[in-house]
């Protein structure tokens, strides 16, 4: 819900996509780090790749833990390297 011709902050998008429901959540994630493709090393990325479908279908098959919005990014960060 964001007007047009406004540049979206990284808090604002994170935000909206805090949101989403769970599973919407990983497709991003997995989008995001698709996008990162070609700055990282191709084996690191295949491996985040598998852990997301990993938590992705745990958390639809059952009961999952989760941590919040700012957890979630300073654990992207360090699995980053940023």
């Amino acid at each position: 819900p964001h007007g047009f011709g406004m540049a979206l902050t990284v808090d604002q998008v994170a935000s909206d996509a805090l949101g989403l429901p769970s599973a919407s959540r990983a497709e991003l994630v997995e989008k995001l780090l698709a996008s990162l493709a070609g700055q990282t090393n191709p084996t690191v990325e295949r491996l985040h790749l598998n852990e997301v479908r990993r938590r992705r279908e745990a958390t639809r098959s059952g009961p999952s833990t989760f941590v919040d919005g700012d957890e979630a990014l300073r654990l992207a960060r360090t699995a980053l390297g940023q």
